[in-house]
């Protein structure tokens, strides 16, 4: 009986994992956990909350967050913007969706008048829930 021997030719190539895939499910989970990561507008003003009397319910994140200063200043996302400026912000913050809450974030010492002007410009720009933040 005779026995064959099969010798493999020396052009065949090594066996090699491909990277491809892995990359692309990397990439994919990359992209995922941007997108789901929660992105918070900071007011960009030091602000000193009044105590606060009663337990609220939490709003969404996604609310529109003002802050009224002890000076009278009034800031969105880091930059001043007036009172003249609450009616722009929160139509453009809106987009033409569902009208999104308004969270006035008050100083302690913040002028009660400045915070009336500031809640009347978001109601007329289509505002339609307000609360105003306290610390715990």
């Amino acid at each position: 009986m005779r026995r064959m021997r099969h010798f493999s030719s020396n052009n065949e190539s090594e066996a090699s994992i491909d990277m491809s895939p892995l990359i692309d499910v990397v990439f994919i989970l990359l992209i995922f956990f941007i997108v789901t990561t929660v992105f918070n507008n900071e007011v960009g003003v030091d602000i000193a909350k009044p105590p606060v009397m009663k337990s609220t319910k939490s709003l969404e994140s996604d609310a529109i967050k003002i802050a009224v200063g002890k000076n009278g200043q009034v800031t969105y996302a880091g930059r001043s913007i007036g009172v003249s400026g609450v009616a722009g912000v929160v139509r453009s913050a809106q987009g033409g969706g569902d009208p999104l809450p308004l969270i006035v974030i008050g100083d302690k010492g913040a002028q009660h008048g400045v915070i009336t002007k500031v809640i009347g410009a978001a109601t007329s720009a289509g505002v339609k829930s307000v609360a105003i933040s306290t610390a715990k």
